[in-house]
C-alpha cells in the first residue's frame, strides 16, 4: 500500500510538470486558471475521460483539433496524459475538474463536439440528475457547444440509451444518429467502432452490445 501511494504521488508530482494538464484546485478555493476561449479553432471534450482512451485516439486521428479529457479523478488520467506526453501527441489536453464545473474553463459556443463514452449509468432510482446525460447537464452542454456542434454517447447500458435520447430532444438538441448495436451497423464510421476504451472491451467480451447517439445542438 506504500508503494502505491508512492508511485500514485510520483503521477501527480509528475501530471504538474505537464503543460497538456491542467488541475485547477477549486477544493482549496484556489484561483480559477483563465482558460476560456484559448483552447483552439475546432474543440473536441471527452468527458469522465478515465484513462483518457477516446482523448488520445480523437487526437491522433484528428490533428488540426484541440481534443481535451475531462475528469476528476487524477490517477486515471495520468495514463492518457503519459500515453499523450510520451508519444508527443501535442493536441490532447487533459483538465482535472468536475463535468459540472465545465463552464468555468470553455466559453459559451467554444465547443465543437462532446464525447461521452460508458458513462456510469446511476440505475438507482432518484439518482437520475447525476447522470451525465440528466437536463441539468445537457443544458450546459447547449450553451457550451456552438450551434451545430455534436454531442455522442457510446453505452452498454440500454436504460441510460433510452432515458439519454428521450432527454436531449427535450434539452435542445436534435437527434441525428442512433444505432443500437454498434457492431451490427453496416453505416458506422471509424469514431464510433474504431476507438474502443477498456470498458467497451470488457463488455464486448461479456456479450454486451453496445450502443450509440449523435445529437446536433440546436442552441448558442
Amino acid at each position: 500500500m506504500i508503494f502505491m501511494g508512492r508511485q500514485k504521488q510520483k503521477h501527480f508530482e509528475e501530471m504538474k510538470a505537464w503543460e497538456h494538464v491542467f488541475e485547477p484546485d477549486i477544493k482549496q478555493g484556489a484561483d480559477v486558471i483563465d482558460l476560456k476561449g484559448t483552447w483552439g479553432k475546432k474543440v473536441i471534450l471527452e468527458l469522465a475521460c478515465g484513462g483518457g482512451d477516446y482523448t488520445v485516439a480523437l487526437a491522433k486521428a484528428l490533428p488540426d483539433a484541440t481534443v481535451v479529457g475531462v475528469d476528476i479523478k487524477g490517477s486515471r488520467m495520468w495514463i492518457g496524459a503519459k500515453i499523450a506526453h510520451d508519444s508527443g501527441v501535442l493536441n490532447a489536453k487533459f483538465l482535472r475538474t468536475r463535468i459540472e464545473n465545465l463552464a468555468d474553463f470553455f466559453a459559451e459556443g467554444e465547443v465543437d463536439e462532446i464525447w461521452i463514452t460508458f458513462p456510469n449509468p446511476h440505475p438507482t432510482k432518484g439518482n437520475e440528475k447525476r447522470r451525465l446525460t440528466s437536463p441539468r447537464f445537457l443544458e450546459m452542454y447547449s450553451r457550451l457547444l456552438k450551434r451545430g456542434g455534436f454531442l455522442h454517447l457510446k453505452t452498454d447500458s440500454e436504460e441510460l440509451f433510452n432515458y439519454s435520447s428521450g432527454a436531449m430532444r427535450t434539452c435542445g438538441f436534435k437527434i441525428v444518429k442512433v444505432i443500437d448495436d454498434v457492431y451490427a451497423c453496416q453505416d458506422c464510421d471509424d469514431f464510433v467502432r474504431g476507438i474502443q476504451t477498456c470498458y467497451e472491451k470488457k463488455y464486448l467480451d461479456g456479450g454486451r452490445k453496445i450502443r450509440y447517439v449523435k445529437a446536433e445542438s440546436l442552441l448558442a
